[in-house]
């Protein structure tokens, strides 16, 4: 992945977390999802005042892209912070996001963590190295089933 899609994505990711909305926690996350195809989709976290509804920017991004019939990742960029200020550190995604990611992402695919100026770049099995994936429960048709 080259230094200029990085930061495409970091960028992306920087400016749609300001329309987060996050009334509760006032902690603002945006994401930047790359599909093979060349499309970015973006994503905000958006919270609910029961707390179990809330969606997490990546899953947003994920979910968007998946309702416009994508498949096939490349990359993530997330940044996350309090809202109305620039990410002073870096902001890596939960648990629930990660297992989402496994679910249309291979272990190569490129978690990119972003704040202003700097970036850190892992893959999905960086962070989740013991996955539980689509694979576990179908087997080889796992291949065929995200494909459809």
């Amino acid at each position: 992945m080259t230094n200029e899609v990085i930061k495409k994505l970091s960028e992306a990711a920087l400016d749609v977390r300001k329309k987060a909305y996050c009334p509760y926690s006032g902690f603002a996350v945006g994401a930047a999802l790359l599909a093979k195809s060349g499309e970015i989709y973006t994503g905000v976290n958006i919270e609910n005042a029961a707390f179990t509804p809330t969606n997490c920017a990546e899953r947003t991004a994920f979910f968007t892209a998946i309702a416009k019939d994508e498949r096939d990742f490349v990359a993530v960029a997330i940044a996350g912070g309090k809202a109305g200020e620039e990410p002073e550190d870096f902001c890596a995604p939960c648990g629930v996001c990660r297992q989402v990611m496994r679910e249309f992402c291979g272990d190569a695919f490129v978690i990119i963590l972003a704040k202003p100026g700097e970036e850190k770049i892992y893959t999905l099995k960086d962070l989740l190295p013991q996955s539980f994936s689509p694979r576990d429960v179908l087997g080889e048709k796992a291949k065929r089933q995200k494909r459809r």
